[in-house]
């Protein structure tokens, strides 16, 4: 079970802090499209998902998108959001991840993944020994597939709060919390 908990879970990416990732030493922020930083399918960021990426970049933090949808699909979200992107990533294989964070020229050590799914962003990231962010899924997923793994997700959820995890919320104090 430990390969799929996440490191931290957040209510929404724009919880994530750059005073939390300072006191983390998380220089780079690998991160997934879908259900993460906007809808399924959309092209549109949230207005607090674009602020959010306006305070990483006002902090230093480096970003990255790792998909593992087609380049037809990250590839003009990635170019509106003015992120480079790595295409068909195939998480939770490390490899993606990898040429992500070697892009951004950020130690393993210094990086993070953050994304929604268990079996893909947090297997994926445990995998490749870096830190997982786990963010709730922005809308309810329509997908059977992905329907029925977030069933499958339940235990892993269920596991990390009785170990003591906790999610944190924007009105949470997330810059104590250490990871």
């Amino acid at each position: 079970m430990a390969l799929f908990t996440p490191t931290v879970i957040f209510d929404r990416i724009s919880s994530i802090t750059p005073d939390f990732l300072r006191e983390n030493g998380i220089k780079g922020l690998i991160l997934d499209v879908d259900n993460t930083l906007t809808a399924h399918g959309s092209q549109e960021l949230p207005p607090d998902v674009e602020q959010w990426l306006q305070r990483m970049r006002q902090a230093g933090i480096k970003m990255m998108i790792a998909s593992n949808n087609t380049t037809s699909r990250v590839e003009p979200f990635a170019k509106r959001v003015g992120l480079d992107y790595r295409a068909f990533c195939c998480k939770p294989s490390p490899f993606g991840l990898r040429s992500a964070r070697r892009a951004m020229g950020v130690a393993k050590e210094a990086a993070a993944l953050v994304g929604d799914q268990i079996y893909t962003d947090s297997l994926g990231a445990n995998l490749y020994g870096i830190r997982m962010l786990l963010v709730r899924p922005m809308h309810e997923d329509i997908k059977p597939m992905i329907r029925f793994k977030r069933m499958l997700e339940k235990p892993v959820l269920e596991r990390y709060y009785k170990k003591g995890g906790r999610m944190i919320s924007a009105k949470s104090d997330a810059d104590k919390l250490g990871v």
